[in-house]
C-alpha cells in the first residue's frame, strides 16, 4: 500500500467534512439528521503521521475525532450512487481536530475552530478503495494508548457512496480531494503532551492503514486583539468531552416532567377498563380514537404509554436506495424509543410484508418500550411473540421491509389502523382494543371513568340481587338517590 506523503497532501484542493454520520455519535449528540451536512477545512490543515499539532495559546478544548478519509481518484460531477464509489481511489485514517473555544465565532462554518494548521492529519498508508467493501470498515482511536473509539461502517446514517454522489450534485470533486466521513461516539479532548492515534482497517483486519500518530503541544503565541478570542462555557465543555460527567461538571437537575403521563395518571389509566375509556371518549365527541383490526402477541397484557411514531411510505426503488439502507428511520425510531413509550407505526394497512422483526423488536424491549403497534405485518413471528413486550400487528408475513415500504420519518403525526396518532398521545392497549387519548383531556377523562365504574359496580350488584334494569341502567332519579347512599357506605377513608 502507498504511504501518504507531502505530494499527496499537496494534490488535495479541498477537504470536505461531514457533521454527523455514525448512529453512536447521533445518539450522543441527541439529534439524527435526515440528510448529510458538510463543512470545509482548508488544505493547509493537512499534515502527516508523526506530526505535532498545536493547541492554540489561550485555548482549553482541543477536540479530536477519529475518522475515515476518502481520497478522490477521478473527478466526480453529478454521479449516481451506483457509480460513486468508483470515483474513490483510497481510504485512510484521519483526525478531525478542532478547538471548541472558537465555535461561537464560526456561525457553523467551523473555519476557525477546525481550520488551523495541522488540524487534519491523515495517513499513514492508503488502502485502495477497490479492495474493500465500504460498509465493512473499522475505525479506532487511541488517546495516550487507551482505546476510546471503536466502530464500523455497517450502519452509517449516510453510506460513503451517498456522500460522494450527494456532494457531486452541486460541486465537482476533483482528483486528490479528501472527504472526512464523520466520527463515532468517544471523541473527546486532548491536552499538550498527549498522543493521539487513529487506524482504519477492514473489519476482518486483512488490510489496515497503520496508526496515524499525532502529538499535542502547547501554543505560545497569543491571539491578536482584532479577531475573535477563545471563549468557553460549560456547554462547550460538555460537547467537547461528550458528557457533563466526562468534562468533570456537576450533573444538571432533570427538567420538570410534564403531567402528560405521571405515575399517578398511568396507574389510574391502568385501573379502568378500555370499554369505559371508550365510552367516556365518545361522550366527549371523540369517536375516531381506536386503532382497529390488529391482533396482539400478548393479549394477556395491558399497556399504557406515550406514543412515539414512525411512518412508512410505499416502496419506490430509487427512494429506497437513499432512505432504506443504513441507520434508516425504522432503526432510528427503534433505537430512540425510551422506557415506557409505545412505538406506533403507520404501514397503511399493508399486510404484504413485515414492518418489524425479531432483532428490532428485541432492541425496543431492551430499551424499555412498553409495546410496538403496527398496522402492517410482523416478520419472525414466533420470536416476536416470545418477547415479554407485546406487539400489536395486522398479520405475520415473511417478506422484508423493502418489498412494500420505505421507512421515511419519525415522531410526526401518522395514521395507524384508522386512527390519527401524534407523538405524545397516550396509548392504552389490551385484549379489548387500542385507544388513542389526547393528553390534554386524560386527567379529567380518567376521573370520569373511575366514577362510571363505581356506578357500574353498584348497578351490577343491584342486578345480581334480582332488580330489573328498567330505570336502573341507566339510573333514574330514584336509583341515583339509592346509589348515593351506597356510595357513602362504600367510601374509602
Amino acid at each position: 500500500m502507498e504511504q501518504v506523503n507531502r505530494d499527496i497532501l499537496a494534490a488535495a484542493r479541498k477537504v470536505i467534512a461531514v457533521h454527523i454520520n455514525y448512529p453512536s455519535r447521533a445518539a450522543q449528540r441527541g439529534r439524527t439528521p435526515a440528510q448529510p451536512s458538510y463543512f470545509l477545512k482548508p488544505s493547509s490543515s493537512l499534515s502527516l503521521s508523526g506530526s505535532a499539532v498545536e493547541r492554540p495559546a489561550g485555548c482549553e478544548l482541543l477536540g479530536y475525532e477519529g475518522e475515515i478519509a476518502l481520497v478522490i481518484g477521478k473527478a466526480a460531477r453529478r454521479v449516481g450512487m451506483e457509480d460513486a464509489w468508483s470515483h474513490v481511489a483510497a481510504v485512510t485514517a484521519s483526525n478531525d481536530l478542532g478547538v471548541y473555544d472558537l465555535r461561537y465565532a464560526d456561525k457553523g462554518s467551523n473555519l476557525r475552530s477546525k481550520g488551523g494548521d495541522g488540524f487534519t492529519p491523515v495517513g499513514p498508508a492508503l488502502i485502495p478503495a477497490d479492495s474493500v467493501d465500504p460498509a465493512n470498515l473499522r475505525i479506532r482511536t487511541w488517546h495516550n494508548g487507551e482505546l476510546v473509539q471503536d466502530d464500523t461502517t455497517e450502519d452509517l446514517l449516510f453510506p460513503f457512496a451517498r456522500l460522494v454522489a450527494d456532494l457531486s450534485q452541486l460541486l465537482t470533486l476533483e482528483e486528490g480531494d479528501i472527504i472526512l466521513t464523520g466520527t463515532p461516539a468517544g471523541a473527546s479532548v486532548a491536552k499538550p503532551g498527549d498522543v493521539l492515534e487513529v487506524e482504519v482497517s477492514t473489519a476482518d483486519g486483512r488490510l489496515a492503514t497503520g496508526r496515524l500518530v499525532t502529538s499535542v503541544k502547547e501554543g505560545t503565541t497569543a491571539f491578536a486583539d482584532f479577531g475573535a478570542a477563545p471563549k468557553v462555557d460549560d456547554l462547550q465543555r460538555e460537547e467537547a468531552y461528550g458528557s457533563r460527567e466526562a468534562a468533570g461538571l456537576a450533573a444538571e437537575e432533570a427538567a420538570a416532567v410534564g403531567p402528560a403521563l405521571s405515575p399517578e395518571l398511568k396507574a389510574k389509566l391502568e385501573s379502568v377498563a378500555t370499554a369505559t375509556l371508550s365510552s367516556q371518549l365518545r361522550k366527549r365527541g371523540l369517536n375516531n380514537v381506536s386503532i382497529d383490526g390488529l391482533q396482539a402477541t400478548r393479549p394477556d397484557q395491558r399497556v399504557v404509554g406515550l406514543a412515539r411514531t414512525l411512518r412508512y411510505v410505499p416502496n419506490r426503488e430509487d427512494l429506497f436506495k437513499t432512505h432504506g439502507g443504513g441507520f434508516n428511520a425504522q432503526k432510528r425510531a427503534i433505537d430512540s424509543v425510551n422506557e415506557g413509550e409505545i412505538l406506533v407505526m403507520e404501514a397503511r394497512g399493508e399486510k404484504g410484508t413485515g414492518t418489524v422483526g425479531d432483532i428490532l423488536a428485541l432492541r425496543a424491549q431492551v430499551r424499555g418500550a412498553a409495546a410496538i403497534i403496527t398496522d402492517g405485518g410482523v416478520r419472525d413471528y414466533s420470536a416476536v411473540a416470545g418477547l415479554d413486550m407485546p406487539t400489536y400487528f395486522a398479520n405475520p408475513h415473511p417478506a422484508v421491509l423493502g418489498r412494500r415500504h420505505i421507512p421515511w420519518d419519525t415522531d410526526i403525526t401518522i395514521a395507524c389502523g384508522g386512527a390519527t396518532v401524534q407523538p405524545g398521545d397516550i396509548i392504552v392497549a389490551d385484549s379489548d382494543g387500542i385507544l388513542v387519548i389526547p393528553p390534554a383531556i386524560a386527567e379529567d377523562l380518567v376521573e370520569d371513568c373511575i366514577q362510571q365504574e363505581k356506578e357500574e359496580t353498584f348497578i351490577f350488584q343491584m342486578v345480581q340481587e334480582g332488580n330489573s334494569v328498567d330505570g336502573l341502567y341507566p339510573m333514574n332519579a330514584e336509583w341515583q338517590g339509592r346509589y348515593k347512599e351506597w356510595e357513602a357506605d362504600h367510601a374509602i377513608d
